[in-house]
């Protein structure tokens, strides 16, 4: 599952931090999220969307 974390938390000028303590996870978690190393639960991936200002589909692209 590819996903668009860095690119959207750029445009909104979020760091990786911000980001993290925004969805009550470790910094290295957001790291880990944006170089697909790992995938997140559906509710870190909702929180993700939301503080991102998109929807589940819209951050992550399923399949390909």
């Amino acid at each position: 599952m590819r996903n668009r974390i860095k690119e959207l938390r750029v445009q909104l000028a979020i760091t990786q931090k911000q980001l993290a303590d925004a969805v009550c996870v470790s910094t290295r978690t957001i790291i880990s999220l944006e170089k697909g190393q790992c995938n997140p639960s559906v509710l870190l991936a909702y929180h993700i969307a939301k503080e991102l200002r998109v929807t589940i589909e819209e951050l992550f692209m399923f399949g390909g």
